[in-house]
């Protein structure tokens, strides 16, 4: 077993938030074991326990409300997202998965299946077994809900592994599952680095699935180990969300739309409508107006209730963002606003990053077509729905996007034709708890959220029952 440790740090100010311990290979296969033994005693994974475990997503989701000020300032010290978004967003949004999946706990049934013969013959939804869970950093406990919650409900097991940059408020899911009096083994976190603790979670032979979400690189790195035991795989991956604006929209609301699309948790969001296609009638207004309105954006500490925008998260996706900047401006791009560092040297300790707009950007740039994760965006030009749709389909990614306009009809039609696990028409960035969520292309395989999102975590049985006295058997 590892005695090491790792320190956690508010990317705001480089201050020590917490230090935790750092899991290796031996401490994996203690928690794998401990959801094996957990699942197999079929006292938490019976279906006649659905009840008993309904109970139980509900005192979380009471505790989450609850303590929704103590965790949500947890998160945002650990992420360096704005207080208000985790106060107002994440943590109730969490909360809402679990009594959500509490309701449906007890309704996860099969069908019948109608045959000719005198036959009776159903399904049965049952639990997979011990899921492998890993989140990444931009939602902690939010995207760990969205997997843990619909597992549990469904009567699995699970291991699951934070972030490295931030385990705490997963860690305080645990801590509540225990306080509650969850049986052991159901619930195990492990703390540590991908390399180490993450791909022996994904290699051990007694994961049944690994639900992962984070960047496309790693979601294909997981398909590869995964494919050695063919276990089943939940992928929700890397997005570059086009945001479509039709010239008969409302400008207003665009805008708005818009803005917290592109700049909601400084980008680093796998949702973010960071490819903004306007209608030529109405560009140069919107242009004028969105930059307007970026400007007023106050970039500052994640503590601080009247920040729009914190920090990144690490020096490494800091740099990652320059390097995009600086690609942006190398292929032809014409930067608007931002484009550099705060100059408050209040922030001179963190990994801050202006809002950065470019336009005149050729589609086929690396800024139009690869994930950034911060606070960049392009706006770009485009005449009737045919190039809309051509614009907005000309990606590796399809996660989702969004399209403004007052005809909802022509709003219906871009729905059909985008290729996008999401669209939006005249909203951005709605996740609701009882709606499907996953993406198209690259962007990954499976769902969450929705019952779609808990039947992925059952698996069906086939039941044949014989109900002909009389039966000719090949053999007799």
């Amino acid at each position: 077993m590892s005695e090491e440790t790792m320190e956690v740090r508010c990317p705001a100010d480089q201050s020590l938030v917490a230090t935790v311990a750092k899991a290796n290979s031996d401490d994996v296969d203690v928690a794998v074991q401990a959801a094996r033994k957990a699942f197999d005693k079929d006292e938490w994974s019976s279906y006649l326990n659905a009840p008993i475990r309904a109970d139980y997503l509900r005192k979380i989701a009471t505790i989450l409300h609850e303590e929704v000020d103590r965790l949500a300032e947890l998160e945002s010290l650990s992420s360096g997202k704005p207080i208000m978004e985790t106060s107002m967003i994440d943590i109730h949004l969490a909360a809402d998965c679990f009594s959500y999946y509490a309701d449906l706990a007890s309704h996860i049934g099969g069908r019948q299946v109608p045959l000719a013969q005198q036959v009776l013959d159903f399904t049965l939804r049952e639990p997979i077994g011990v899921i492998g869970m890993i989140v990444p950093f931009n939602f902690p406990l939010l995207l760990a809900s969205f997997k843990v919650a619909p597992a549990l409900a469904a009567g699995n097991t699970i291991v699951l592994k934070p972030s490295e940059y931030t385990p705490l408020t997963v860690l305080e899911l645990a801590h509540i599952c225990n306080r509650i009096g969850i049986p052991d083994g159901v619930l195990n976190v492990i703390t540590g680095f991908g390399k180490d603790a993450g791909e022996a979670l994904v290699q051990h032979t007694e994961v049944d699935k690994v639900s992962f979400t984070g960047s496309t690189a790693t979601g294909q790195r997981i398909m590869e180990l995964c494919a050695k035991t063919l276990k089943k795989v939940t992928l929700e991956l890397g997005g570059k969300g086009p945001n479509i604006v039709f010239a008969d929209c409302n400008l207003d609301q665009a805008v708005s739309g818009v803005m917290t699309g592109a700049f909601m948790n400084q980008g680093e969001v796998c949702i973010a409508g960071t490819r903004v296609y306007v209608e030529r009638p109405i560009w140069d207004q919107f242009v004028s107006q969105f930059l307007t309105r970026v400007k007023k954006l106050k970039v500052g500490h994640p503590l601080s209730w009247d920040t729009n925008m914190g920090s990144l998260i690490s020096q490494q996706q800091l740099d990652k963002v320059e390097y995009f900047v600086s690609r942006g401006i190398a292929q032809g791009g014409h930067l608007l606003c931002g484009g550099k560092r705060p100059t408050d040297p209040e922030l001179a300790a963190g990994f801050f990053y202006e809002p950065t707009v470019f336009i005149d950007v050729p589609a086929d740039a690396d800024i139009c077509q690869e994930e950034i994760f911060g606070p960049v965006i392009v706006i770009l030009p485009f005449s009737g729905e045919a190039e809309a749709v051509a614009l907005a389909n000309q990606s590796k990614y399809g996660l989702a996007g969004g399209v403004w306009t007052q005809d909802i009809k022509k709003g219906l039609r871009m729905a059909r034709r985008l290729q996008l696990g999401t669209v939006w028409i005249n909203n951005y960035s709605m996740l609701r708890v009882e709606a499907p969520f996953g993406g198209y292309k690259q962007s990954g395989m499976g769902r969450e959220l929705g019952i779609e999102g808990l039947l992925d975590y059952t698996q069906v049985k086939n039941v044949y029952v014989e109900l002909e006295d009389e039966i000719l058997y090949l053999y007799d």
